[in-house]
């Protein structure tokens, strides 16, 4: 289907007033692999037993790194919605993160937890029929929402035992993201001014910054994190409905950088959101001139790192190489990671977003699926 006048993101320009039109020759790519590094990176202290970590704010590198993820992923999907019908995005949205998802708790039940378990009990017997069974893990979790964490009892022996993958909740709040924009879209006046979505944003980080006083009506964790991530999506979404003004330009990429850790260090808690169609412009300014090898550009491993760093890092546990201290911790899961989350790539991301190509699905190319947190 042809799309419609009214579905264009931005009024007709050819160009930015300001600055260098954002373009597909970024590193994007390798930064969300740095960012995929800096979660397991952060993990790797609870991993091994020794506490949060270096913290910014109260906030963990780890914490900040989804914080990237969802910016970034604010200004690519928000481009996706605007190019293409609600059936076709959301489509494209499910064909990017879901598969992949599934196979990672397979993966899990299947390789991980076994492993554990015979660790564990010298064998195999009573894995499928103990109360916390694989059968429950994949269904409890299979609709993107994590509800459990162990299988069949597993991982035990371990530091941060009875967790198989700390890393899946944040997929949840990514795809209510995805739901939020998509739902935005449907509105014309959405479209074709960025008012809307500025006053979206402006909205989701005064529900933030007044979370405590909300908490007695909306006191569910649930929506406690959304609070926290959505103003970081929105930010990024900010950015991308205003581009057809603003273009990049380093005096300005600095400036943000500069503005956002200003906000960060001396705006308590909500600070970051306040921050975040800043850290947008900064990521996508700096993504511009980080050289980057063409291998990484044409292959995004970030999604695959992200989803796979937790259960290898708890092998490496099980295994006791924690033990050996945190560096030789993280570059062993680092090493093992990579190595699944090519294999994530492809065997299943890339050959799932080129069949949804070839069965139809207009404006669609791997590079317009990101892959996020």
């Amino acid at each position: 289907m042809g799309r419609r006048v009214t579905e264009r993101a931005e009024p007709a320009r050819t160009g930015p007033v300001y600055g260098q039109k954002f373009n597909k020759n970024n590193s994007l790519n390798l930064i969300r692999l740095v960012l995929s590094a800096m979660v397991l990176f952060a993990h790797g202290f609870y991993l091994a037993g020794l506490g949060h970590g270096p913290e910014i704010s109260g906030e963990n590198l780890g914490g900040w790194a989804v914080a990237g993820f969802f910016t970034i992923s604010g200004y690519l999907i928000t481009a996706s919605r605007f190019s293409n019908s609600f059936g076709t995005y959301l489509t494209h949205r499910v064909a990017r993160i879901y598969p992949a998802f599934i196979v990672c708790l397979l993966v899990t039940v299947l390789v991980f937890a076994p492993i554990a378990y015979v660790q564990q009990n010298g064998g195999l017997k009573g894995y499928m029929s103990t109360e916390t069974t694989p059968l429950r893990f994949l269904f409890s979790n299979m609709f993107l929402k994590m509800n459990v964490y162990d299988v069949s009892y597993t991982p035990a022996n371990v530091p941060f035992a009875g967790s198989w993958n700390g890393s899946l909740w944040s997929l949840y709040f990514e795809f209510l993201c995805y739901l939020m924009i998509g739902f935005l879209g449907l509105f014309a006046v959405v479209r074709r001014s960025p008012w809307p979505m500025i006053a979206a944003f402006a909205v989701s980080v005064a529900v933030y910054a007044n979370l405590e006083a909300l908490a007695p009506y909306l006191s569910t964790s649930d929506f406690q994190l959304l609070a926290r991530l959505a103003p970081f999506f929105l930010g990024g979404a900010v950015i991308r409905l205003l581009s057809p003004w603003i273009g990049l330009h380093w005096a300005a990429g600095l400036a943000s950088l500069v503005l956002s850790l200003a906000l960060i260090l001396f705006v308590p808690v909500w600070g970051g959101q306040l921050a975040s169609p800043l850290i947008t412009y900064f990521i996508l300014w700096f993504s511009t001139v980080l050289p980057s090898p063409q291998l990484i550009k044409d292959n995004d491993i970030s999604y695959g790192f992200y989803i796979y760093a937790w259960p290898v890092q708890q092998l490496l546990a099980m295994a006791g190489l924690h033990e050996a201290g945190i560096v030789l911790f993280d570059l062993g899961a680092v090493a093992g990671t990579a190595v699944l989350a090519v294999l994530s790539w492809l065997l299943v991301e890339r050959p799932v977003m080129e069949r949804v190509r070839k069965s139809g699905a207009k404006g669609f190319t791997a590079k317009q699926l990101p892959a996020t947190v």
